[in-house]
C-alpha cells in the first residue's frame, strides 16, 4: 500500500499500473492479488487508511477536552480535521478527487460525518446547543469545513490557526445555543 500511495501521488492513479506497484514493492503480481482484487480495491484501502488516520487524530484531540466543554470539543474536532487534511492533502486529493472509482457506493467520507454527528448529538443532549437534526447538521458543517479548506489551499492561505478559528466561528453560528433560542423566542 505504501508503494501504491507514493505512485498514485507521483504519477496519478490512472497512470499507475499494477505492474508499477508490484515492481516498486518488489513482489510478484500474484502476491498483489492475494491482498487486492484490483487497483480500485487498493485505492479504496488507501481511502480507508486516510479516513482512519483523520478520525484517530480527531478522537485524540476531542478526548483531551473536558467532557462538559462542548465548544472546546467542537473546536478540537475542527482543528484536528483541518490539520489532518492539510498535513495529508496530496493523499486526500489523490484518493478522493484525482481518480473516480467505478464503484461509487463506498462513502468513506461519511465516517467523518458520522463521527461529527455523534459529537453534535451528545452536545445537544447536554444542552450545549439546539439542533433539529444532528446528522444533517454534521453533513452541513463537514462539507462547509471541506470547502473552506479547499478554498484556503487554492488561495495559498497557510494560516491554519486563523482557518480553524474561522471554521469554528461559522460552525458555532450554525448551532443554536439554548440561551440564544430562549432570547429569540421572546
Amino acid at each position: 500500500m505504501d508503494v501504491a500511495e507514493e505512485l498514485f501521488i507521483a504519477k496519478g492513479v490512472g497512470q499507475t499500473t499494477i505492474d508499477d506497484i508490484v515492481a516498486g514493492a518488489g513482489v510478484a503480481k500474484g502476491t498483489f492479488y492475494l491482498y487486492f482484487k484490483s487497483k480500485d480495491e487498493i485505492l479504496s484501502a488507501l481511502r480507508t487508511k486516510f479516513v482512519t488516520m483523520c478520525l484517530d487524530r480527531i478522537d485524540a484531540a476531542v478526548m483531551k477536552q473536558a467532557a462538559d466543554d462542548w465548544q472546546g470539543r467542537l473546536r478540537a474536532w475542527i482543528g484536528a480535521a483541518i490539520n489532518a487534511y492539510l498535513d495529508h492533502v496530496r493523499l486526500h486529493d489523490t484518493v478522493f478527487h484525482d481518480y473516480r472509482l467505478q464503484n461509487r457506493g463506498m462513502k468513506i467520507g461519511n465516517m467523518a460525518v458520522a463521527n461529527l454527528a455523534e459529537l453534535l448529538k451528545a452536545g445537544a443532549a447536554a444542552r450545549a446547543w439546539r439542533i433539529p437534526d444532528p446528522a444533517l447538521t454534521a453533513v452541513f458543517l463537514f462539507n462547509g469545513l471541506h470547502a473552506v479548506v479547499d478554498d484556503a489551499i487554492a488561495r495559498k492561505n497557510n494560516d491554519r490557526a486563523a482557518l480553524v478559528d474561522l471554521v469554528e466561528r461559522l460552525s458555532s453560528a450554525a448551532l443554536q445555543r439554548p440561551q440564544l433560542a430562549a432570547a429569540s423566542a421572546r
